[in-house]
């Protein structure tokens, strides 16, 4: 005699995907910032892509608007456990600044205005996962939370995505950025709740 009637189901399941494990989900977008907010006016600014044979490509703010603009939803987590679903950015993807750039390099390096690093794959920052984003939410990107421009590499802890992003260093070997030497992990994949070295 089976202990289960038939046609029991169990509890529903949500519609919702899961979270990656240790993460809470949040209506907010909290604003975390290693150090000051820098001001970056628009005529100024630029973005660079060097490569480690020292090539440089260089775009302006007007010559980044009149690339193809591409308009990602995600989901963004944070290595301090907060997740927040569905944020609508637009952006130029990398792999459109990266077309043409010859290099060996299996690494980058993230460089923002005011002197944040942060280390990446190469391979991480192609195939339609990374962009430079510039609109949040259907308005320009507020300075707190990047802009006018930062880096946005959603399949990583948000620390990876670098707001005020001024370039990226293409490098042969791995070099970590500002949180990895204070001991945060290399990759930090949230699924694998890759916080810190050793995870």
């Amino acid at each position: 005699m089976g202990i289960v009637s038939p046609g029991f189901q169990g509890r529903p399941r949500s519609a919702e995907p899961a979270l990656p494990p240790g993460q809470y989900l949040t209506e907010d977008f909290p604003v975390l910032s290693a150090g000051p907010t820098p001001k970056v006016p628009l005529e100024t600014w630029e973005f660079v892509i060097s490569t480690e044979s020292g090539a440089e490509f260089r775009w302006s703010w007007d010559e980044l608007m009149a690339l193809p603009q591409e308009t990602p939803t995600v989901d963004i987590h944070c290595v301090t456990r907060w997740s927040k679903r569905d944020t609508d950015w637009q952006g130029v993807s990398l792999d459109t600044l990266l077309a043409g750039i010859d290099t060996a390099a299996h690494y980058a390096q993230a460089h923002s205005y005011g002197g944040y690093t942060t280390n990446l794959p190469l391979a991480d920052l192609r195939g339609g996962r990374a962009w430079v984003a510039h609109r949040y939410a259907g308005g320009p990107l507020p300075a707190e939370h990047g802009g006018p421009a930062r880096l946005l590499v959603p399949h990583l802890y948000f620390w990876k995505s670098a707001k005020w992003v001024r370039g990226i260093r293409l490098t042969t070997e791995d070099q970590p950025g500002f949180w990895e030497t204070a001991g945060y992990h290399d990759y930090g994949d949230p699924w694998r709740e890759q916080r810190y070295q050793g995870d």
